[in-house]
This record gives C-alpha cells, sequence and structure tokens, in this order.
C-alpha cells in the first residue's frame, strides 16, 4: 500500500518535518554530484557499519575520520537512490506533520532523531558483525509512524494498492495501513539473511516500537488520546471509527 494523503488536519505549520526533508533532499543531491568511488567512501563514512559502531573492528584510514557515534545521527540524511528517497519523505511528509503538531516544534526534532538513533542500535546489535553500511530516514520514519498508530488510529489515510495490473484507491483507517506496514516489515525482517545488506528491517521494526513507547512522553498535554467518539471525514461528514 502506498500513502498518498490523510485526512488529519494539523494546528501549527510543520517547519521540522519540511526542513527535515528540505536536508535530506539537499544531501541526496550532494551525493549525485559524487564520484562512484567517492560516494561509496561517503556512505562508508557517515552511513552506519555495525561493525564499526558495536562490533569493535577499527575505522579503515581510507574513510572519514569522525567519532564512532556519529554516523548515528548523518546515516538519517542519506540515501541509496530516488526510490528511498522518495518512498521516505512521502511518509514523513504524510504522517510527520501530526506528530510534530501533537508534540511541537523542538520535542519532535528529539523524538525523530531518538527514534532514528534506536533503530541504528537495533539493527546493529543484530548484525554485530555485518559490514554493510546502513542508511535513510527509514528507522527515524518508523518511529513516525508508530506515534501516529497510537495517536490517531481511526484518521484515515487515501492508500494506492496495487494488485497486478490494477490501482484502485482505497480509504482505510490508519491502524490498517500503519498495522500492515508493521507486520510486512517483522515479517520480511524474520526471513531476511542477516547482515548482507539490502533493507534494514530490524531498524524499521525497532524505530516504530520506539515511536509507540516515546509517543506516551513527548505528548503535549492538551493533545487528547483516540476516543471512542465519532471523528469527522475530510468532507466534514461524521464517521465512526471504522466505516
Amino acid at each position: 500500500m502506498i500513502p498518498l494523503h490523510d485526512d488529519n488536519p494539523t494546528t501549527i505549520p510543520p517547519i521540522v518535518t519540511v526542513g527535515i526533508i528540505i536536508l535530506c533532499a539537499a544531501v541526496f543531491l550532494w551525493q549525485l554530484t559524487l564520484s562512484p568511488t567517492a560516494e561509496q567512501i561517503a556512505v562508508y563514512s557517515y552511513g552506519v557499519v555495525p561493525a564499526l559502531l558495536v562490533g569493535g573492528e577499527t575505522r579503515p584510514s581510507e574513510l572519514v575520520q569522525i567519532p564512532a557515534w556519529l554516523p548515528v545521527l548523518t546515516s538519517m540524511f542519506l540515501h541509496g537512490g530516488w526510490l528511498h528517497i522518495i518512498g521516505n519523505m512521502l511518509y514523513l511528509w504524510i504522517f510527520g506533520n501530526n506528530i510534530e503538531d501533537a508534540m511541537g516544534h523542538v520535542r519532535f526534532v528529539i523524538f525523530y532523531l531518538l527514534c532514528g538513533t534506536v533503530a541504528a542500535l537495533t539493527q546493529s546489535y543484530l548484525s554485530v558483525h555485518s559490514d554493510a553500511p546502513m542508511i535513510g530516514a527509514s528507522g527515524a520514519i518508523a518511529g513516525v509512524l508508530g506515534a501516529y498508530a497510537v495517536l490517531y488510529p481511526r484518521a484515515h489515510v487515501l492508500v494506492l494498492v496495487p494488485l497486478g495490473f490494477f490501482f484502485p484507491v482505497m480509504r482505510l483507517p490508519a491502524l490498517l495501513v500503519l498495522g500492515f506496514w508493521f507486520v510486512l516489515q517483522f515479517l520480511q525482517g524474520s526471513t531476511a539473511p542477516s547482515g548482507e545488506g539490502g533493507v534494514a528491517y530490524w531498524a524499521h521494526i525497532g524505530g516504530f516500537v520506539a515511536g509507540v513507547l516515546l509517543i506516551f512522553v513527548f505528548r503535549r498535554r492538551t493533545v487528547s488520546w483516540p476516543s471512542r467518539s465519532a471523528s469527522r471525514d475530510p468532507w466534514g461528514r461524521r464517521r465512526g471509527p471504522w466505516d
């Protein structure tokens, strides 16, 4: 399922969400200017390499010599291709503004970085000896999805559902969309070879769980928890929670 839009309004401008998108786009454009060799050095230098972060291996001299912990942060702004960055930024744009709205700008920055950190550490500790670099905002954004699933389970999301040659558009509850996403990550992570690169499914899982837990800490007190009362759809009509 590919999310297109949600029906959840906000009350403050999503300046942090937009800022993260702009920063990721700028870093990606910088990556495009690099030669293949220079880009590989950048990815290994600023991406999270589990063997270097938690596996005790020495950082090769040809890499940029930065503190061992710093790639946990820098890796969140690197991406491995157009589909990678477009998919991540689409999810952040749709769901990030509401979580920023529920926390405020400063808390959202801290929350986002914490979720990304938990995601990187989860993947690293489950593949301690892997030398495959991990890059992308997916882990931090997974935290946003987890928080959204807790705080706005009955919001509705317009999604594109690829079914062979057909691409129907459906309006589904956020809990169903994000729950399906999480289960898919878990199933794929459970069957994927460990430490061989590819998609960092366990980073997604770790980030999502972090978001589910941290929303209880970072939510502003003025933001209420979901209730069983009816909600309104984008056209202002009152709807029950699962219609």
